[in-house]
């Protein structure tokens, strides 16, 4: 018989995780928050080193990486720390009265051990925002950065190591896709995946082996809905924002815009305008604006324009992996520009006859992960709510929300489960159901031979 450690390298790091949380030390609420303290800390103490590896790996500047990449991180962190003893409650219910006399409580309890998979557009955050759940819920994590933002998955290394020691409570783990279907072969308590939609298939598939519980934060085609009454100036500059924050890879982006015929060309100026007001005439030469990961994900993007006429932007430096602000037009719907997620800074502007042609367009293609109305009629942004499915939605913005408190996540294709704020404690939580009966009344109606009237249970049950 072969020795199954040997088949999987990744099985002995695995193990000690598991043994960690056997111990039962993450359990007690002072374990929870001292950790959660200790996390903050250390993030604190190495801020600059953060700040510097998302400059090498994305060449971000301090203005998107302190607020999206550290300062969600704090947020999520200091509610944790609030409400935690809170979250930890069980919670009394009121049990139906032929359970009487007895009490109900609902008691939360850690899964146990987590597999956190960040990903490489946002690696800081969303490696370490999840995290700050597992450590609330009492879970302890084996967590793999991605290997496409190597000086940042060294940093998580160092702030993890600062922060907790090397004890099994928390192990990060490097490698490339070989390394994660090594710990996707693994069984885990409860696995955490940030990524494609693709990717979150296969991690979906290797955990179902399993029957692991999982939480897919995915992606899609997040389209924008603009009206004809939009306040155009501010529609684009909002649009343009989300479009060009981190060179367009994040996975809330606007992926495309539907714009009413009557404003289009209107859209269209004054989307170039907000670029320009951004980033001048040369966005290269701007220190906000960021690079693309890879030379791969740049040929795929330069690829993508095929899909339509630019109205501007379009030009593209290899040696310095830019990629320019780039709009769309004249765009054709089966193009991969319009079928894949384009995770960069292309928007391309299909015009539409109204915002009914747009909901049906939206509708007949998978659920987003993030869907943005723009229109000054609140009957019509309600209209585009109630008649639409996305993870999530804004009116008149984009991609705000996800710094809102509120749960975020998708649904579909885009992801199930969700995170941030109490959401992130849930998700790494088991809430157990528990009856406690006394040993008074053990009343023999329940018991055979039956001899009760059925009428009876009809009355007691309906």
């Amino acid at each position: 018989m072969r020795d199954p450690v040997r088949l999987n390298p990744i099985a002995p790091t695995v193990e000690r995780a598991r043994a960690f949380f056997r111990s039962d030390v993450t359990r007690p609420y002072e374990f929870r928050r001292d950790r959660l303290r200790a996390l903050e800390a250390s993030i604190r103490a190495h801020e600059a080193d953060v700040f510097e590896a998302l400059r090498a790996d994305l060449g971000k500047s301090i203005y998107e990486a302190y607020p999206a990449e550290v300062g969600l991180v704090y947020v999520d962190l200091k509610h944790a720390l609030k409400h935690l003893k809170d979250w930890m409650k069980p919670v009394a219910r009121r049990l139906p009265m032929t359970f009487w006399p007895g009490t109900g409580q609902q008691r939360p309890e850690p899964l146990g051990t987590a597999l956190i998979i960040g990903p490489w557009n946002y690696p800081f955050q969303l490696a370490t925002s999840p995290l700050v759940g597992a450590i609330a819920s009492g879970c302890n994590v084996v967590l793999k950065p991605s290997e496409l933002s190597p000086a940042t998955a060294a940093v998580i290394e160092k702030v993890m190591r600062h922060a907790f020691g090397d004890d099994g409570y928390v192990t990060v783990v490097h490698g490339g896709p070989e390394t994660s279907q090594q710990l996707l072969a693994e069984t885990w308590d409860v696995i955490f995946f940030t990524g494609s939609t693709r990717v979150g298939q296969l991690v979906m598939e290797a955990a179902s082996k399993h029957l692991t519980p999982v939480i897919l934060e995915l992606g899609g085609k997040s389209p924008c809905l603009v009206d004809a009454d939009a306040d155009l100036e501010t529609t684009a500059r909002r649009i343009m924002w989300g479009k060009t924050y981190n060179a367009g890879q994040t996975c809330i982006a606007p992926d495309y815009a539907l714009v009413h015929q009557d404003v289009k060309q209107r859209f269209v100026d004054a989307c170039q305008q907000a670029v320009r007001g951004f980033y001048g005439d040369d966005p290269k030469a701007s220190r906000d604006y960021g690079r693309i990961i890879s030379a791969r994900h740049l040929q795929r993007l330069s690829t993508l324009l095929q899909g339509g006429r630019v109205a501007f932007g379009g030009r593209v430096d290899e040696a310095q992996k830019y990629f320019e602000p780039t709009l769309l037009v004249d765009v054709d719907l089966k193009a991969p520009v319009m079928t894949e997620e384009i995770f960069g800074p292309i928007l391309p502007v299909v015009d539409v006859a109204s915002m009914d042609e747009a909901i049906a367009f939206v509708r007949d293609r998978p659920k987003p992960l993030a869907l943005y109305a723009f229109t000054s009629s609140p009957t019509t942004a309600d209209r585009v709510l109630e008649k639409t499915s996305s993870g999530g939605a804004v009116v008149n913005d984009v991609v705000i929300h996800i710094a809102s408190g509120m749960p975020f996540g998708g649904v579909g294709p885009s992801g199930m489960g969700a995170y941030h704020g109490k959401a992130s404690f849930d998700a790494f939580t088991h809430t157990k159901t528990v009856v406690k009966k006394p040993w008074a009344l053990d009343l023999k109606v329940r018991y055979p031979p039956y001899q009760v009237p059925v009428s009876v249970f009809r009355k007691l049950l309906g």
